[in-house]
């Protein structure tokens, strides 16, 4: 079957990766897709503004998807899918592995999210929201830091602030109600309680709907556990940041917390999707705090992670679009997950002057020997295929993030130095990476 994939991350450069080593997979079609996937097995990449078959007032991504013949979509990005691009395939006949729009505000409002945890006792931080400034200054102020501040709306990574203080706590409400820091995000503001602990992330199939639940066949079925750093710095320093590497699985997790954790945030999750009677197919993320009480639900994402998607899909030792499809088709309870022993570890490769500004256009080259000899993949989210003269086959920066250097390894070790020795092999105009991605001391954790 063809398959569209949406995206044009690493997350959906992971994701077309292991579509493409299933046999069910004929071709995949990736809208926009990157410099990665244009190179990827099976994958043509389809930018929308060059398919003059789409009529005017027409979906683009449906138009591309009948035209293709594609039988399932793909949706990796959290806009869309809070757009209710998956409820437009659907409607479309064409089945689609992400949540409908009223799923998809579980990520998309912060407000509504802490609601629907609170509704259905999902373990989580208390908090207040607010959509007046003075109010929300005034809580501060009689709550004391420290405190986290949270735009309601989608904000690209940059409508949370960990205040340290009562006065960096009013700055932050300041600037984000303002517009200042992320726009219309930032209307409505979630002060919430700090927790202190480690950061883990959970990814999770998920497949519910009324009839599903009807026949006892809704579920959430969570992935190994992983670790994103997000820090720009070695040792967590520096600013926060869309990512700097991930690693799977967690030494310092164990088969106890996944008990705590599905008794105390998965399962009330899956009891609000159902209860909400929800059309969510598709995955979650689960930002998680391990704290001294107990695991506690930080955020929803409506998707995959990123990097965590680059650390975790090359564990799986089954057929992603045969999950896929029994996603869709309500008999993921039954579905046969096997993991790989080992680890897989993920730094991440990025432009200098991110998380600010920073220089687009400049040529990535590779050591392809030294890439072979590591045995690692190269998931690229920020590159182009070569626009100038000479160039064609080579690829150029276009974002911050511009690529993971993902290795596997029997041990943590192992898979540790071949993750470097890869990304050494790497190199473009003033990148830069951390250089301790899953090492003792590298974790977020919840201390100032």
């Amino acid at each position: 079957m063809n398959i569209i994939v949406v995206g044009n991350g690493g997350r959906e450069h992971t994701i077309c990766w292991k579509l493409a080593q299933s046999s069910l997979v004929d071709k995949i079609i990736v809208v926009p897709g990157n410099g990665g996937t244009a190179h990827e097995e099976k994958c043509v990449n389809v930018n929308p503004k060059d398919c003059t078959y789409i009529a005017e007032g027409e979906n683009p991504y449906v138009a591309i998807a009948k035209h293709e013949n594609c039988r399932m979509a793909v949706i990796g990005p959290e806009d869309p899918l809070a757009d209710g691009l998956a409820d437009e395939f659907w409607n479309a006949d064409i089945p689609c592995v992400g949540p409908k729009k009223a799923g998809a505000q579980l990520e998309a409002s912060k407000d509504l999210s802490k609601k629907f945890m609170k509704t259905y006792g999902v373990a989580c931080a208390a908090s207040e929201t607010f959509v007046n400034k003075d109010a929300a200054v005034e809580y501060v102020k009689k709550h004391g830091a420290p405190i986290v501040v949270k735009a309601d709306g989608l904000a690209a990574g940059k409508g949370v602030v960990v205040a340290a203080t009562v006065d960096e706590a009013i700055g932050a409400i300041e600037e984000i109600m303002e517009g200042g820091r992320v726009g219309n995000a930032g209307k409505k503001l979630v002060i919430e309680d700090y927790l202190e602990g480690v950061e883990i992330s959970v990814l999770a199939a998920v497949s519910v709907t009324p009839e599903f639940a009807v026949h006892s066949k809704a579920t959430i079925i969570p992935f190994l556990p992983a670790r994103d750093h997000k820090r720009l710095r070695d040792g967590a320093k520096g600013p926060n940041t869309g990512g700097m590497g991930a690693v799977c699985p967690l030494d310092d997790v164990d088969e106890e917390t996944m008990k705590q954790f599905e008794k105390d945030i998965l399962q009330p999750t899956l009891n609000g999707l159902i209860k909400e009677k929800f059309d969510y197919r598709g995955f979650i993320f689960f930002g998680v705090m391990l704290t001294k009480q107990g695991p506690k639900l930080l955020e929803y994402n409506v998707r995959l992670g990123d990097p965590e998607t680059q650390a975790v899909l090359p564990l799986m030792n089954f057929d992603f679009a045969e999950m896929c499809t029994a996603i869709l088709n309500g008999n993921l309870k039954s579905f046969n997950f096997e993991w790989k022993p080992g680890y897989q570890v993920a730094p991440v490769m990025v432009s200098g002057g991110y998380p600010g500004n920073y220089k687009k256009g400049c040529e990535i080259f590779v050591n392809e020997r030294g890439i072979k000899n590591s045995k690692v993949k190269i998931f690229y989210a920020g590159a182009v295929a070569g626009r100038r003269s000479g160039l064609e086959d080579n690829l150029l920066t276009s974002g911050g993030r511009v690529l993971a250097c993902s290795s596997y390894g029997e041990t943590f070790t192992e898979a540790w130095k071949r993750a470097y020795e890869g990304i050494t092999s790497i190199r473009f105009e003033d990148c830069f990476f951390r250089k301790d991605i899953g090492l003792p001391g590298a974790a977020e954790s919840g201390k100032l």
